[in-house]
């Protein structure tokens, strides 16, 4: 699992660990792991060009000292001053190793072969200085491989903000713990790779403030039957979706749910004849809810439209997930009587609909809306996305971010399967934060799996692929994820 930090949190820890270490040591052992990591990208360190942008504050010190190391094993390297005022020990180290201030930056940026980014650090906020703008822009548009010291120069440590111009990385070496900003769109896209460098903070960092799920988590949270298993004990989930008009998204809920290993689905609306024609397994029943039959969670709105049946299902006394129509018109009175978990899933338009916001506002402060919604709303909280976030209700406590997916996804109906992945995990008894999350994670999979069918590289290119490829790919993805723990 990946754990994210605020910078409160980080130089709290920091400010510990250093009053038990020799001075100047955590940055020592910050610039080894940052010049180690920069050797790995060079073809070769002797006879590379290595440019150092460097503020005034910590980073250009590690950047500093890096530098002086790269220089030692035969690099020509040169530091850009950009502070008010460098890091006096590491500039004395860089000199003493043989690297120089450069006089003219834009020399140096032309030929070079690895940029190091340590102009701003973790306390840095609302983007580049103006002076600092246009050198950025010399490295980014330069051949070199850019490294960002920490996070990259721009972009806010804690929210994943991005106000003003910020340096974009190819890789992002950070020291301690990741932060939230590199985890989190728009600023995860600014940070490239991530290496995660270890000075010794562990047991002086408290619970995350963030954190992402990998293979080895989302195995242990998956559900498996037993050999005493039966539909029930595998979780029903009941779907209220469709109309006369997207009955496609009925069908593609239910697809959804029963690949998410819901022992049985019950379906209640106008879309029955489109979902036994695609599922003859499912058990449709014309309404209202309540009266249905027995379910462990419900999943309400994908393609509803205007018929009924949110409130009913919300006055039901077992977990529910809010999806697409069923969002629309949601109050926080509207969920306040119920006493079991709630799972909202917005996309980011319909999330500022909730928030009375616009949809540029969210997209831009996606971790502040997601706990903002969470608090508001009292419910968990899935905001899908190019990070999809889940916060748990009250909008306290640790994030989830979804470290899986790919553009491919935003394609119509891929929030339809998601829905009946996550309403089939709320139905085999996940908490709301898990279910969701892990339903995340499982469809980020799916959508992956399915665009490499379509010709998909690592790099992101290829075909586009529909919801339908990527419902069938979710048996695949929970496979994938069972086998690589094995």
């Amino acid at each position: 699992m990946r754990s994210a930090h605020r910078v409160e949190t980080v130089r709290a820890a920091e400010a510990a660990l250093m009053a038990r270490v020799p001075d100047g040591a955590l940055m020592q052992r910050a610039a080894a792991g940052l010049a180690a990591a920069c050797a790995g990208l060079l073809r070769r360190v002797y006879g590379a060009r290595v440019v150092l942008l460097v503020g005034g504050g910590d980073n250009g010190g590690d950047a500093l000292y890096a530098g002086a190391r790269l220089a030692r094993r035969g690099a020509a390297v040169h530091a850009v001053l950009l502070g008010a005022r460098a890091h006096e020990g590491g500039l004395a180290a860089l000199r003493a190793a043989g690297g120089h201030v450069a006089e003219d930056p834009y020399d140096v940026l032309a030929a070079a072969d690895l940029v190091l980014d340590g102009i701003t650090g973790i306390g840095g906020r609302g983007g580049l200085r103006p002076d600092a703008v246009p050198v950025a822009r010399a490295a980014r548009g330069s051949d070199a491989v850019v490294v960002a010291v920490d996070l990259p120069s721009g972009v806010d440590a804690d929210t994943g903000e991005v106000a003003g111009e910020a340096l974009r990385a190819d890789a992002t070496v950070t020291f301690g713990t990741y932060k939230p900003g590199l985890l989190v769109d728009p600023a995860r896209a600014y940070a490239g790779a991530l290496r995660l460098v270890d000075i010794g903070l562990g047991p002086y960092l408290p619970a995350p403030d963030l954190e992402a799920l990998q293979h080895a988590d989302v195995a242990a949270l998956l559900p498996a039957p037993g050999a005493g298993s039966d539909k029930y004990r595998r979780g029903v989930v009941g779907i209220v979706a469709g109309s006369a008009r997207y009955p496609g998204a009925a069908v593609l809920a239910v697809t959804g749910a029963l690949r998410g290993g819901a022992g049985a689905v019950r379906y209640v609306g106008h879309a029955a004849d489109a979902v036994i024609a695609a599922h003859p397994e499912t058990l449709v029943h014309a309404g209202p809810p309540a009266k249905a039959g027995r379910v462990q969670a419900w999943v309400v709105g994908p393609g509803l439209g205007d018929e009924p049946g949110v409130a009913d299902v919300l006055a039901s006394d077992v977990p529910v997930l809010v999806d697409a129509d069923g969002l629309r018109g949601l109050t926080p009175t509207a969920l306040a009587a119920r006493s079991a978990p709630t799972l909202l899933t917005p996309h980011a338009g319909e999330a500022a609909a909730l928030l009375g916001t616009s949809r540029e506002e969210v997209e831009a402060e996606r971790l502040t809306a997601v706990r903002e919604l969470a608090a508001r709303y009292g419910a968990t909280v899935l905001l899908k996305g190019s990070t999809t976030l889940v916060c748990p209700a009250g909008g306290a406590g640790v994030v989830r971010v979804n470290p899986t997916g790919t553009a491919w996804l935003a394609t119509a109906g891929s929030g339809d399967v998601l829905s009946g992945v996550g309403g089939s995990l709320l139905a085999a008894g996940l908490s709301a934060v898990d279910a969701g999350a892990v339903a995340a994670y499982v469809h980020g999979l799916a959508g992956r799996r399915a665009a490499r069918g379509a010709g998909v590289g690592a790099g992101g290119a290829g075909a586009p692929v529909t919801a339908v490829e990527v419902a069938a790919a979710v048996a695949g993805a929970w496979a994938d994820v069972r086998g690589a723990v094995r």
